[in-house]
Protein backbone atom coordinates (compact mmCIF):
# COMPACT_ATOMS: atom_id res chain seq x y z
CA UNK A 1 0.00 0.00 0.00
CA UNK A 2 1.61 3.41 -0.93
CA UNK A 3 5.02 4.12 -1.81
CA UNK A 4 8.06 3.35 0.37
CA UNK A 5 8.79 5.32 3.32
CA UNK A 6 11.53 7.22 3.01
CA UNK A 7 13.13 10.74 3.99
CA UNK A 8 15.81 9.82 1.22
CA UNK A 9 13.55 11.47 -1.37
CA UNK A 10 11.44 13.74 1.01
CA UNK A 11 8.68 13.39 3.16
CA UNK A 12 6.56 10.25 3.01
CA UNK A 13 3.63 10.60 0.89
CA UNK A 14 1.29 8.03 1.90
CA UNK A 15 -1.13 10.32 3.74
CA UNK A 16 -1.73 14.03 5.15
CA UNK A 17 -0.73 12.27 8.59
CA UNK A 18 2.75 10.33 7.35
CA UNK A 19 3.87 13.74 5.55
CA UNK A 20 3.20 15.54 9.03
CA UNK A 21 4.27 13.50 11.28
CA UNK A 22 7.57 14.84 12.28
CA UNK A 23 8.94 11.42 12.36
CA UNK A 24 12.24 10.02 10.66
CA UNK A 25 10.38 6.81 8.34
CA UNK A 26 13.78 4.97 7.97
CA UNK A 27 12.83 1.80 9.06
CA UNK A 28 13.99 -0.05 12.01
CA UNK A 29 16.71 -3.07 11.61
CA UNK A 30 14.97 -6.68 10.32
CA UNK A 31 15.07 -9.53 12.37
CA UNK A 32 18.69 -11.51 12.18
CA UNK A 33 17.93 -15.01 13.41
CA UNK A 34 16.35 -16.87 15.03
CA UNK A 35 15.06 -15.30 18.82
CA UNK A 36 13.30 -16.94 21.73
CA UNK A 37 11.12 -13.95 23.77
CA UNK A 38 7.95 -13.94 26.19
CA UNK A 39 5.78 -12.64 24.35
CA UNK A 40 6.13 -12.32 20.58
CA UNK A 41 3.54 -9.51 18.78
CA UNK A 42 2.63 -9.67 15.07
CA UNK A 43 2.05 -6.36 13.86
CA UNK A 44 3.01 -2.61 14.98
CA UNK A 45 -0.05 -0.99 14.63
CA UNK A 46 -1.79 0.73 17.47
CA UNK A 47 -3.36 -2.95 18.73
CA UNK A 48 0.14 -4.85 18.34
CA UNK A 49 1.95 -1.56 20.26
CA UNK A 50 -0.94 -0.61 22.87
CA UNK A 51 -0.32 -4.42 24.45
CA UNK A 52 3.39 -4.20 24.22
CA UNK A 53 3.27 -0.82 25.88
CA UNK A 54 1.07 -1.80 29.16
CA UNK A 55 3.11 -5.63 29.49
CA UNK A 56 6.38 -3.66 29.57
CA UNK A 57 4.64 -1.52 31.98
CA UNK A 58 3.12 -4.44 34.26
CA UNK A 59 5.87 -6.38 34.16
CA UNK A 60 9.52 -4.69 32.82
CA UNK A 61 11.65 -7.57 32.90
CA UNK A 62 9.00 -9.60 29.97
CA UNK A 63 10.92 -10.17 27.06
CA UNK A 64 8.92 -8.73 24.14
CA UNK A 65 9.68 -8.74 20.24
CA UNK A 66 7.36 -6.95 17.61
CA UNK A 67 7.29 -7.69 14.40
CA UNK A 68 6.22 -5.36 11.58
CA UNK A 69 5.94 -6.08 7.39
CA UNK A 70 6.92 -2.45 6.69
CA UNK A 71 7.29 0.25 9.43
CA UNK A 72 5.05 1.22 12.58
CA UNK A 73 2.13 3.03 11.49
CA UNK A 74 2.07 2.10 8.26
CA UNK A 75 -1.42 0.53 7.94
CA UNK A 76 -4.19 1.53 9.16
CA UNK A 77 -3.11 2.68 12.46
CA UNK A 78 -1.37 5.80 10.42
CA UNK A 79 -3.61 6.29 8.11
CA UNK A 80 -7.26 6.94 9.42
CA UNK A 81 -9.50 9.41 9.97
CA UNK A 82 -8.25 10.24 13.44
CA UNK A 83 -11.31 9.68 15.27
CA UNK A 84 -10.23 8.45 19.13
CA UNK A 85 -14.03 7.29 19.98
CA UNK A 86 -16.02 5.80 22.51
CA UNK A 87 -17.74 4.06 19.11
CA UNK A 88 -17.78 -0.18 19.16
CA UNK A 89 -18.85 -1.65 15.92
CA UNK A 90 -21.21 -4.11 17.47
CA UNK A 91 -24.77 -2.61 18.89
CA UNK A 92 -25.48 -2.82 22.74
CA UNK A 93 -27.71 -5.86 21.76
CA UNK A 94 -25.73 -7.73 20.02
CA UNK A 95 -22.66 -7.65 23.19
CA UNK A 96 -25.87 -8.32 25.22
CA UNK A 97 -26.54 -11.74 23.32
CA UNK A 98 -22.94 -12.42 23.94
CA UNK A 99 -23.52 -11.93 27.98
CA UNK A 100 -26.11 -9.88 29.56
CA UNK A 101 -27.10 -6.25 29.53
CA UNK A 102 -25.00 -5.14 32.57
CA UNK A 103 -21.90 -6.60 30.44
CA UNK A 104 -23.15 -4.79 27.19
CA UNK A 105 -23.37 -1.25 29.54
CA UNK A 106 -19.98 -2.00 30.98
CA UNK A 107 -18.04 -2.32 27.35
CA UNK A 108 -19.55 0.80 27.00
CA UNK A 109 -18.50 2.34 30.00
CA UNK A 110 -15.12 0.73 29.36
CA UNK A 111 -15.13 2.51 25.74
CA UNK A 112 -15.84 5.74 27.19
CA UNK A 113 -12.94 6.10 29.91
CA UNK A 114 -10.70 4.86 26.97
CA UNK A 115 -11.21 7.71 25.36
CA UNK A 116 -9.60 9.94 28.17
CA UNK A 117 -7.04 6.53 28.80
CA UNK A 118 -5.29 7.45 25.10
CA UNK A 119 -5.18 11.17 26.07
CA UNK A 120 -3.44 10.04 29.49
CA UNK A 121 -0.77 8.20 27.97
CA UNK A 122 -0.28 10.70 25.30
CA UNK A 123 -0.03 13.31 27.95
CA UNK A 124 2.22 11.12 30.08
CA UNK A 125 4.70 9.47 27.24
CA UNK A 126 5.41 13.32 25.72
CA UNK A 127 3.27 12.17 22.39
CA UNK A 128 2.08 15.33 20.80
CA UNK A 129 -0.78 13.70 19.15
CA UNK A 130 -2.49 16.89 18.65
CA UNK A 131 -5.38 15.52 20.08
CA UNK A 132 -8.40 17.63 21.36
CA UNK A 133 -11.20 16.22 22.94
CA UNK A 134 -14.37 18.19 21.76
CA UNK A 135 -16.86 14.94 20.93
CA UNK A 136 -18.85 14.09 17.46
CA UNK A 137 -21.64 16.05 15.71
CA UNK A 138 -23.81 13.23 13.53
CA UNK A 139 -26.17 15.66 11.90
CA UNK A 140 -29.37 14.89 10.36
CA UNK A 141 -29.59 16.36 6.75
CA UNK A 142 -32.89 15.23 5.22
CA UNK A 143 -36.29 14.09 7.23
CA UNK A 144 -35.28 10.20 7.49
CA UNK A 145 -32.25 10.90 8.70
CA UNK A 146 -33.88 12.90 11.90
CA UNK A 147 -36.29 10.56 12.36
CA UNK A 148 -33.05 8.04 12.28
CA UNK A 149 -31.83 10.63 14.60
CA UNK A 150 -34.18 10.75 17.47
CA UNK A 151 -34.19 6.73 17.30
CA UNK A 152 -31.25 7.04 18.45
CA UNK A 153 -31.26 9.13 21.29
CA UNK A 154 -34.68 7.02 22.43
CA UNK A 155 -32.77 3.48 21.73
CA UNK A 156 -30.05 4.96 24.35
CA UNK A 157 -32.74 6.26 26.87
CA UNK A 158 -33.68 2.62 26.81
CA UNK A 159 -30.09 1.70 27.86
CA UNK A 160 -30.44 4.16 30.55
CA UNK A 161 -27.64 6.28 28.87
CA UNK A 162 -28.69 9.96 29.25
CA UNK A 163 -27.80 13.65 27.92
CA UNK A 164 -24.49 13.16 29.77
CA UNK A 165 -24.11 10.08 27.37
CA UNK A 166 -25.60 10.86 23.99
CA UNK A 167 -28.53 13.98 23.36
CA UNK A 168 -30.35 14.90 20.55
CA UNK A 169 -29.49 18.82 18.91
CA UNK A 170 -32.26 21.00 17.48
CA UNK A 171 -31.75 22.68 14.07
CA UNK A 172 -29.95 26.06 16.21
CA UNK A 173 -27.88 23.75 18.33
CA UNK A 174 -26.94 21.86 15.57
CA UNK A 175 -25.66 24.49 13.79
CA UNK A 176 -24.09 26.66 16.76
CA UNK A 177 -21.69 23.31 15.97
CA UNK A 178 -21.35 23.11 12.53
CA UNK A 179 -23.30 24.70 10.03
CA UNK A 180 -23.93 21.98 7.42
CA UNK A 181 -26.15 22.57 4.24
CA UNK A 182 -29.90 21.47 4.76
CA UNK A 183 -28.97 20.56 8.49
CA UNK A 184 -32.89 19.62 10.50
CA UNK A 185 -30.43 18.75 14.34
CA UNK A 186 -28.24 16.61 15.40
CA UNK A 187 -27.01 13.83 17.75
CA UNK A 188 -23.71 14.58 19.95
CA UNK A 189 -21.94 13.08 22.51
CA UNK A 190 -18.52 14.14 23.96
CA UNK A 191 -16.91 10.80 24.02
CA UNK A 192 -14.92 11.69 20.91
CA UNK A 193 -10.83 13.44 20.22
CA UNK A 194 -10.01 14.50 17.17
CA UNK A 195 -6.46 13.13 16.43
CA UNK A 196 -3.10 13.18 14.63
CA UNK A 197 -2.85 9.47 13.95
CA UNK A 198 0.28 8.83 12.99
CA UNK A 199 1.82 10.95 15.25
CA UNK A 200 -0.10 8.82 17.72
CA UNK A 201 1.48 5.71 16.44
CA UNK A 202 4.80 6.82 15.71
CA UNK A 203 5.03 7.88 19.62
CA UNK A 204 4.02 4.21 21.08
CA UNK A 205 6.37 2.67 19.06
CA UNK A 206 9.11 5.27 20.53
CA UNK A 207 7.56 4.71 24.06
CA UNK A 208 7.55 1.14 23.90
CA UNK A 209 11.48 0.86 23.23
CA UNK A 210 11.97 2.91 25.97
CA UNK A 211 10.76 -0.02 28.36
CA UNK A 212 13.14 -2.36 26.48
CA UNK A 213 10.54 -3.81 23.83
CA UNK A 214 12.17 -4.53 20.57
CA UNK A 215 10.62 -3.64 16.83
CA UNK A 216 12.14 -5.48 14.07
CA UNK A 217 10.66 -3.79 10.91
CA UNK A 218 10.77 -5.14 7.15
CA UNK A 219 9.99 -8.58 8.81
CA UNK A 220 6.99 -9.73 7.57
CA UNK A 221 5.31 -12.82 9.01
CA UNK A 222 4.43 -15.53 6.85
CA UNK A 223 2.74 -17.78 9.45
CA UNK A 224 1.83 -17.76 13.11
CA UNK A 225 1.62 -21.39 14.98
CA UNK A 226 1.32 -21.76 18.78
CA UNK A 227 5.01 -21.03 20.45
CA UNK A 228 6.05 -19.55 16.90
CA UNK A 229 5.84 -16.95 14.58
CA UNK A 230 7.85 -17.72 10.58
CA UNK A 231 9.53 -14.93 9.49
CA UNK A 232 11.96 -15.11 6.09
CA UNK A 233 14.67 -14.10 8.46
CA UNK A 234 14.40 -16.68 11.19
CA UNK A 235 11.69 -18.01 14.13
CA UNK A 236 10.94 -15.77 17.19
CA UNK A 237 9.49 -18.54 19.61
CA UNK A 238 7.62 -17.01 22.60
CA UNK A 239 4.99 -18.83 24.78
CA UNK A 240 2.44 -16.39 23.72
CA UNK A 241 1.82 -15.11 19.94
CA UNK A 242 -0.57 -11.84 19.57
CA UNK A 243 -2.15 -11.62 16.35
CA UNK A 244 -2.82 -7.93 15.59
CA UNK A 245 -2.64 -7.90 11.94
CA UNK A 246 -5.93 -6.11 11.44
CA UNK A 247 -6.97 -5.19 7.30
CA UNK A 248 -4.03 -7.54 7.01
CA UNK A 249 -4.76 -10.61 8.32
CA UNK A 250 -6.37 -12.55 5.40
CA UNK A 251 -3.07 -13.00 4.19
CA UNK A 252 -1.97 -15.32 7.02
CA UNK A 253 -2.24 -18.94 6.00
CA UNK A 254 -5.31 -20.35 7.76
CA UNK A 255 -6.88 -16.80 8.07
CA UNK A 256 -8.01 -16.32 4.60
CA UNK A 257 -11.91 -15.70 5.82
CA UNK A 258 -11.30 -14.42 9.58
CA UNK A 259 -11.17 -10.80 8.61
CA UNK A 260 -12.16 -9.10 4.89
CA UNK A 261 -10.23 -6.19 4.13
CA UNK A 262 -12.09 -3.04 3.05
CA UNK A 263 -10.73 0.32 1.94
CA UNK A 264 -11.90 3.68 3.49
CA UNK A 265 -10.73 6.23 1.65
CA UNK A 266 -9.62 10.26 3.03
CA UNK A 267 -9.02 13.52 1.70
CA UNK A 268 -7.47 16.47 2.90
CA UNK A 269 -8.01 20.42 2.47
CA UNK A 270 -5.23 22.76 3.02
CA UNK A 271 -5.13 24.92 5.80
CA UNK A 272 -8.98 26.85 5.69
CA UNK A 273 -8.83 30.88 6.61
CA UNK A 274 -10.52 32.13 10.02
CA UNK A 275 -13.40 33.10 7.91
CA UNK A 276 -14.14 29.67 6.15
CA UNK A 277 -13.88 28.06 9.68
CA UNK A 278 -16.32 31.20 11.07
CA UNK A 279 -18.64 29.82 8.36
CA UNK A 280 -18.13 25.77 9.32
CA UNK A 281 -17.45 25.64 13.20
CA UNK A 282 -16.17 22.80 15.18
CA UNK A 283 -14.63 25.72 17.34
CA UNK A 284 -13.75 22.77 19.46
CA UNK A 285 -12.34 20.65 17.20
CA UNK A 286 -15.74 18.34 17.03
CA UNK A 287 -15.29 15.54 14.82
CA UNK A 288 -18.51 15.10 12.39
CA UNK A 289 -20.83 12.92 10.24
CA UNK A 290 -24.18 12.41 9.91
CA UNK A 291 -26.91 10.08 9.87
CA UNK A 292 -26.58 9.08 6.12
CA UNK A 293 -26.35 4.79 5.86
CA UNK A 294 -23.09 4.76 3.70
CA UNK A 295 -20.36 6.25 6.59
CA UNK A 296 -18.74 9.58 6.24
CA UNK A 297 -16.57 11.13 8.76
CA UNK A 298 -14.90 14.51 9.08
CA UNK A 299 -12.75 16.56 11.83
CA UNK A 300 -10.56 19.90 12.02
CA UNK A 301 -6.96 19.09 11.97
CA UNK A 302 -4.49 21.49 14.28
CA UNK A 303 -3.28 22.79 11.70
CA UNK A 304 -6.91 24.25 10.31
CA UNK A 305 -7.20 21.23 7.60
CA UNK A 306 -10.48 19.94 6.73
CA UNK A 307 -10.26 15.88 6.55
CA UNK A 308 -13.05 13.92 5.29
CA UNK A 309 -13.48 10.26 4.49
CA UNK A 310 -15.63 7.53 3.83
CA UNK A 311 -16.25 4.69 2.68
CA UNK A 312 -17.54 3.40 -0.85
CA UNK A 313 -14.47 1.88 -2.46
CA UNK A 314 -14.76 -1.65 -3.50
CA UNK A 315 -13.86 -4.72 -1.55
CA UNK A 316 -11.19 -6.96 -3.56
CA UNK A 317 -11.48 -10.59 -4.89
CA UNK A 318 -9.72 -12.69 -2.48
CA UNK A 319 -9.15 -9.99 -0.25
CA UNK A 320 -6.53 -8.43 -1.77
CA UNK A 321 -4.28 -5.69 -0.91
CA UNK A 322 -2.60 -3.41 -3.14
CA UNK A 323 -0.67 0.19 -3.84
CA UNK A 324 -2.94 1.33 -6.47
CA UNK A 325 -6.54 0.27 -4.28
CA UNK A 326 -5.56 3.09 -1.82
CA UNK A 327 -6.22 5.66 -4.51
CA UNK A 328 -9.81 5.06 -6.51
CA UNK A 329 -10.40 8.47 -8.09
CA UNK A 330 -14.05 7.82 -8.59
CA UNK A 331 -14.09 7.72 -4.96
CA UNK A 332 -12.19 10.81 -4.21
CA UNK A 333 -14.09 12.22 -6.85
CA UNK A 334 -17.57 12.00 -4.79
CA UNK A 335 -16.04 12.94 -1.03
CA UNK A 336 -14.76 15.81 -2.81
CA UNK A 337 -18.51 16.18 -3.92
CA UNK A 338 -19.71 15.42 -0.52
CA UNK A 339 -18.06 17.59 1.30
CA UNK A 340 -18.70 20.51 -1.00
CA UNK A 341 -22.56 19.24 -1.10
CA UNK A 342 -21.86 19.88 2.49
CA UNK A 343 -19.93 22.90 2.92
CA UNK A 344 -20.24 24.97 0.22
CA UNK A 345 -18.24 27.88 1.18
CA UNK A 346 -15.27 25.00 0.06
CA UNK A 347 -15.77 25.79 -3.23
CA UNK A 348 -12.72 26.11 -5.08
CA UNK A 349 -10.71 24.78 -2.03
CA UNK A 350 -7.57 23.22 -2.93
CA UNK A 351 -7.38 19.37 -2.02
CA UNK A 352 -3.59 18.81 -1.12
CA UNK A 353 -4.05 14.85 0.05
CA UNK A 354 -6.00 11.99 -0.97
CA UNK A 355 -5.36 8.54 0.43
CA UNK A 356 -6.46 5.31 1.44
CA UNK A 357 -6.40 2.09 3.16
CA UNK A 358 -7.88 -0.94 4.52
CA UNK A 359 -9.25 -2.23 7.65
CA UNK A 360 -10.49 -5.47 8.82
CA UNK A 361 -14.01 -6.14 9.34
CA UNK A 362 -15.53 -9.55 10.86
CA UNK A 363 -18.81 -11.39 9.46
CA UNK A 364 -20.64 -10.32 12.54
CA UNK A 365 -18.69 -7.11 12.47
CA UNK A 366 -18.21 -7.70 15.91
CA UNK A 367 -14.50 -6.66 17.11
CA UNK A 368 -13.14 -9.29 19.45
CA UNK A 369 -10.11 -9.87 21.72
CA UNK A 370 -9.04 -13.19 23.30
CA UNK A 371 -6.24 -15.56 24.09
CA UNK A 372 -6.39 -19.55 23.93
CA UNK A 373 -4.47 -20.55 26.68
CA UNK A 374 -3.84 -24.09 25.30
CA UNK A 375 -2.02 -22.85 22.32
CA UNK A 376 -0.80 -19.36 23.65
CA UNK A 377 -2.28 -17.43 20.91
CA UNK A 378 -3.58 -14.46 21.43
CA UNK A 379 -5.35 -11.98 19.14
CA UNK A 380 -7.60 -8.86 18.53
CA UNK A 381 -9.32 -6.88 16.04
CA UNK A 382 -11.51 -6.73 13.59
CA UNK A 383 -12.45 -2.97 14.51
CA UNK A 384 -14.55 -2.30 11.35
CA UNK A 385 -13.08 1.60 11.65
CA UNK A 386 -13.37 1.69 15.17
CA UNK A 387 -9.99 0.88 16.15
CA UNK A 388 -8.18 4.28 17.47
CA UNK A 389 -9.84 3.90 20.65
CA UNK A 390 -11.08 0.02 20.43
CA UNK A 391 -7.08 -0.93 20.18
CA UNK A 392 -5.83 1.06 23.28
CA UNK A 393 -8.88 -1.32 25.31
CA UNK A 394 -8.15 -4.62 23.56
CA UNK A 395 -4.31 -4.03 24.60
CA UNK A 396 -4.59 -3.57 28.32
CA UNK A 397 -7.05 -6.43 28.02
CA UNK A 398 -4.85 -8.53 26.42
CA UNK A 399 -1.92 -7.43 28.81
CA UNK A 400 -4.34 -9.28 31.37
CA UNK A 401 -4.92 -12.22 29.57
CA UNK A 402 -1.26 -12.95 28.78
CA UNK A 403 -0.25 -11.83 32.52
CA UNK A 404 -3.16 -14.38 33.78
CA UNK A 405 -4.71 -11.83 35.85
CA UNK A 406 -9.22 -11.98 35.73
CA UNK A 407 -10.35 -7.97 35.97
CA UNK A 408 -13.19 -6.52 34.59
CA UNK A 409 -11.71 -5.99 31.33
CA UNK A 410 -11.35 -10.10 30.80
CA UNK A 411 -14.81 -10.06 31.65
CA UNK A 412 -15.95 -7.67 28.93
CA UNK A 413 -18.23 -9.45 26.60
CA UNK A 414 -15.99 -8.93 23.53
CA UNK A 415 -13.56 -11.47 25.47
CA UNK A 416 -13.08 -14.57 23.74
CA UNK A 417 -15.79 -13.85 20.93
CA UNK A 418 -15.58 -15.66 17.85
CA UNK A 419 -16.98 -14.30 14.27
CA UNK A 420 -17.96 -16.57 11.99
CA UNK A 421 -15.90 -16.89 8.87
CA UNK A 422 -16.37 -15.49 5.99
CA UNK A 423 -18.04 -17.18 3.19
CA UNK A 424 -15.47 -18.21 0.24
CA UNK A 425 -14.98 -16.52 -2.59
CA UNK A 426 -16.36 -15.30 -4.91
CA UNK A 427 -19.86 -15.47 -2.61
CA UNK A 428 -18.50 -12.79 0.04
CA UNK A 429 -17.33 -10.82 -3.13
CA UNK A 430 -20.83 -10.35 -4.36
CA UNK A 431 -22.41 -10.00 -1.04
CA UNK A 432 -20.34 -7.35 0.22
CA UNK A 433 -19.98 -5.63 -2.88
CA UNK A 434 -23.74 -6.00 -2.86
CA UNK A 435 -24.08 -4.58 0.81
CA UNK A 436 -22.02 -1.73 -0.90
CA UNK A 437 -24.52 -0.95 -3.49
CA UNK A 438 -27.15 -1.12 -1.24
CA UNK A 439 -26.14 1.44 1.17
CA UNK A 440 -25.64 3.63 -1.86
CA UNK A 441 -29.45 3.17 -3.55
CA UNK A 442 -30.60 3.54 0.46
CA UNK A 443 -28.94 7.02 0.85
CA UNK A 444 -30.43 7.54 -3.01
CA UNK A 445 -33.98 6.61 -2.42
CA UNK A 446 -34.35 8.69 0.71
CA UNK A 447 -33.02 11.36 -1.01
CA UNK A 448 -36.29 11.07 -3.48
CA UNK A 449 -38.64 9.78 -1.00
CA UNK A 450 -38.14 11.26 1.98
CA UNK A 451 -38.67 8.48 3.90
CA UNK A 452 -36.40 5.95 5.80
CA UNK A 453 -35.09 3.35 3.03
CA UNK A 454 -36.77 0.44 2.78
CA UNK A 455 -33.57 -1.02 1.04
CA UNK A 456 -31.50 -0.70 4.40
CA UNK A 457 -34.12 -2.51 6.80
CA UNK A 458 -34.19 -4.99 4.06
CA UNK A 459 -29.91 -5.51 4.66
CA UNK A 460 -29.58 -4.32 7.73
CA UNK A 461 -29.05 -7.88 9.24
CA UNK A 462 -26.61 -8.79 6.51
CA UNK A 463 -24.49 -5.71 7.61
CA UNK A 464 -24.40 -5.80 11.13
Amino acid sequence: MGRPLSRAGGPARLSLWHDTADTDWTPRASLAGDLDVDVAVVGAGYTGLWTAYYLAEAQPDLRIAVLEAEVAGYGASGRNGGWCSALFPASLSTLAGLADRPAALAQHRAMRATVDEVARVAAAEGIDAQLAKGGTITLARSRAQWTRARAEVEDARRWGRGEDDVRLLGVREATEVLRGSRTRGATYTPYCAALHPARLVRGLAEAVERRGVRIFEKTRVTGIEPGRATTPYGVVRAPTVVRATEGYTAGLPGHARTLVPVYSLVIATEPLAPEVWDEIGLARRETFTDHRHLIIYGQRTADDRLVFGGRGAPYHLGSRIRPEFDRDPRVFARLHATLLDLFPVLAGTRVTHAWGGALGIPRDWCASVGLDRETGLAWAGGYVGDGVSTTNLAGRTLRDLVLGHETDLTRLPWVGHHSPRWEPEPLRWLGINAGLRAMMLADAEESLTRCPSLVARAVAPLLG
